[in-house]
């Protein structure tokens, strides 16, 4: 990359340099040039409103792409929508002029708007403002999250014709409320539901039930909305949606809109150590591809798995590039950032000031951060959904753009890298929920029945509500009288109730660099702060390197020093599992299969110190937090004994080979369940607690389950042979962190012997 002098002219030049460059595009896997695509447009509707199709012309518009066209008339049919294309390609005007329509046709009609993020709501606003000064009619649009002041929430409850919110707001602050929404709900027409592909797992199980909670009060008020919801591209967007909103809906994926010339670049990181297939860090391939491209002043993206990268990323970055750019002008975006930093950011981005930003996946939705030229993903984010979302930041005029994907030594990045054609072939992964999770079931169920009484036999979603209510009696939450169910607890139960976490409330991270103030930097979730906020961790923030001195975890507060070391920390977290019940099972001669109930012990044991840029281990120290149990679902894999005692092994190397196979299955199951690759956890044990047999565990990280592990149950076969494919495709001799982990880990064997136990498990 020392070989580029001189600063291209464009975008187009530099990709012709670096084509020019040996040493780099050794590393290319391979290159995809995805050619510029034209519109495909259609006339305005007849049905247009007058107001709205002047509108559109003063903004350049005169016909509609062919998905907003179809958009329009299935909701005008009377029909619930989902309309799936990629980043942008012009959604938003998908439920925008349908609804702007209904309320210029009947000024009483309301709307409400669901955005996963504050961001993505504000974002709204602004444009739906513009439209409406466009047209000079009086059609009242807010947002309503925590940050509106109370004087305006009344005015809003009474005369707003579209509420923009989020989830979380919807649950604990309006529909709890609704007898104060009293207007809205008796002239509810439309429920606009944007980047509903993001509600998935637990998260969107929640929400599921908050649309049911939702639809039951507007049903209480005599209305029934209509549902148009907008997706980026996933497998199974019908099935999804229907399960979400539990209405049959209409697909729109005819995509109309114009595309640029996109340049997709797999980048496999150089082999650094041949022995044992260590590859050089996907970080600092990353950091030295996004300096090439940001000292050539083209606007980039960087996106990291996690938040610790961003900020390693980030302080690599503004070292590189200070000389050119200044550290103002790179900056880093994800979450536990406050609010106001982060609308600084997006409005930096979309002026240019700032030249390019570090991010997780928060900057994945359909946020208006300008028009980006280059975008550089750091590790495969985990499935064909997200990196599509991610590359799409990228190119949004008719402009050139690139993508780097960097592959990182997990094998799973491996696997795409070395096999392009399954992430540009593929399909993307299928969304899932499950809303009738029995713990995510009962809390809904109680926000409900706070809001309205249920009568006997009434169904919440698909079930007879009988069962939980009787058990909520016996608990002494619900009354019993008459043919009625009625809340009798004097607590508020949606402010208890997390829609997006395992945990009720986040760890507060407070900043006492200066003797005698406070200052609060950001949050993380209880859960993740055993290992990002436990004593002497390094906890990472814009760049600047902070100590935990103290974790009060009972009082959810991380007091935290400015420091300057040249290491971050990485915790373990030792996990146990017991089997509670099996649902269901299979037999076969090697092994055996089941589904069923499990509890999760685990707990943060040690933390290591990393170096930085060599990422070496520099020391590491003990760990002293509470044991973190839950409740969930599991599938797992039992080996059977005396297949076992023909193989002749000792237990050592027994669980080598399993903690080989354990990695493996960790980095692949992404692949058949869209979700965070943190949402379901691999565990090998040499002997179970349950039977004493060597056993591999597949869990939901989330209490009761939301059916990822039933899923990988259900597709056991390929995942298997995913399994064996990426080991034979890995060229280390004795495994490597691309595909069973490292040597010390699963000795000299283990690869091989991973290689013959997974064999042995596809043939039955």
């Amino acid at each position: 990359m020392n070989r580029l002098t001189g600063k291209a002219e464009n975008l187009d030049e530099l990709i012709t340099k670096i084509q020019g460059i040996p040493e780099l595009m050794e590393q290319v896997t391979h290159w995809l040039t995805v050619p510029a695509q034209p519109a495909r447009t259609v006339p305005f509707p007849n049905e247009l409103h007058p107001f709205l199709r002047k509108t559109l012309e003063e903004r350049g518009i005169h016909e509609l792409y062919t998905h907003q066209a179809q958009a329009f008339a299935a909701v005008l049919a009377g029909k619930h929508v989902v309309t799936v294309t990629p980043t942008a390609s012009g959604k938003t005007m998908c439920y925008n002029l349908p609804v702007l329509q209904g309320i210029l046709k009947n000024p009483d009609a309301r709307a409400l708007y669901l955005f996963p993020t504050k961001a993505l709501a504000q974002d709204q606003l602004a444009e739906l403002q513009s439209w409406i000064e466009l047209m000079g009619v009086d059609i009242r649009t807010h947002t309503y999250d925590g940050d509106t002041p109370p004087n305006i929430r009344q005015v809003i409850r009474k005369g707003g014709h579209i509420v923009i919110t989020n989830p979380d707001m919807l649950h604990s602050a309006i529909l709890p409320h609704h007898t104060k929404w009293i207007q809205m709900f008796e002239n509810l027409h439309y429920i606009v539901i944007d980047e509903v592909h993001s509600y998935r797992g637990v998260f969107g199980s929640h929400v599921a039930n908050v649309l049911r909670r939702l639809k039951r009060i507007a049903r209480y008020y005599g209305s029934d909305p209509q549902i148009i919801c907008a997706s980026a591209t996933i497998a199974n967007p019908q099935e999804h949606v229907e399960r979400l909103i539990e209405e049959p809906v209409q697909v729109i994926n005819d995509n109309g809109a114009p595309r640029g010339e996109k340049h997709f670049v797999f980048y496999n990181p150089p082999v650094v150590n041949p022995t044992l297939g260590i590859r050089r860090s996907s970080l600092l391939e990353a950091q030295q591809l996004a300096a090439l491209l940001l000292k050539n002043e083209i606007q980039t993206i960087v996106f990291a798995r996690s938040r610790v990268q961003v900020e390693l990323l980030l302080t690599y970055l503004q070292a590189l590039t200070s000389k050119e750019l200044g550290s103002k002008r790179i900056r880093g975006y994800r979450g536990g950032y406050l609010p106001k930093l982060r609308r600084e950011i997006e409005r930096g981005l979309r002026s240019g000031e700032i030249q390019g930003v570090v991010s997780t996946n928060a900057l994945e939705l359909g946020i208006d951060i300008g028009q980006l030229q280059a975008c550089v993903l750091t590790g495969y984010p985990g499935s064909i959904a997200s990196t599509w979302q991610q590359a799409g930041r990228a190119g949004r005029r008719m402009e050139t753009s690139i993508v780097f994907l960097v592959a990182s030594s997990n094998p799973l990045d491996q696997f795409v890298i070395q096999h392009p054609d399954f992430f540009l072939e593929g399909t993307p992964e299928q969304a899932r929920i499950n809303p009738d999770n029995l713990i995510i079931l009962v809390d809904h169920v109680k926000c409900a029945a706070y809001e309205l009484p249920f009568e006997e036999g009434e169904s919440f979603g698909t079930l007879p509500v009988d069962e939980v209510a009787q058990f909520l009696v016996e608990e002494g939450i619900l009354h019993h009288s008459g043919a009625r169910y009625y809340w009798s607890n004097s607590s508020f139960p949606a402010h208890n109730i997390s829609l997006r976490s395992t945990a009720q409330e986040n760890v507060v991270i407070i900043d006492i660099t200066i003797t005698g103030q406070t200052k609060v930097l950001g949050e993380v979730d209880r859960f993740s702060a055993l290992t990002l906020v436990h004593e002497e961790a390094i906890y990472l923030h814009e760049g600047v390197q902070y100590q935990v001195e103290k974790l009060d975890y009972e009082e959810k507060k991380a007091y935290v020093r400015q420091v300057d070391v040249d290491y971050y920390t990485d915790a373990n977290l030792a996990v146990q599992l017991k089997v509670l019940e099996e649902f269901t099972g299979q037999d076969h001669t090697f092994h055996a299969s089941h589904y069923g109930d499990v509890t999760v012990n685990a707990m943060a044991t040690i933390f290591k110190k990393i170096k930085f840029n060599t990422h070496e281990n520099i020391g590491s120290g003990p760990i002293h937090l509470p044991e973190q149990e839950i409740h969930t679902s599991s599938y797992w894999i039992a080996l059977k004994a005396e297949e076992l005692q023909e193989l002749g092994w000792s237990e050592d190397r027994l669980r080598q080979a399993l903690v080989g196979v354990a990695h493996l299955l960790q980095s692949i199951a992404p692949l058949y369940v869209m979700s965070d690759p943190m949402d379901i956890r691999v565990v090998a044990q040499v002997k179970a607690v349950h039977s004493g047999l060597p056993t591999i565990f597949f869990y939901d990280r989330y209490p009761g389950g939301v059916g990822l592990s039933e899923h990988l149950f259900q597709v056991e076969h390929a995942l298997l042979q995913h399994a064996i494919q990426l080991i034979k495709d890995c060229g280390c001799s004795q495994g490597c962190p691309s595909c069973t982990g490292p040597v010390e880990e699963t000795g000299l064997t283990g690869k091989g012997d991973a290689l013959h136990l997974l064999k042995r498990l596809v043939e039955g």
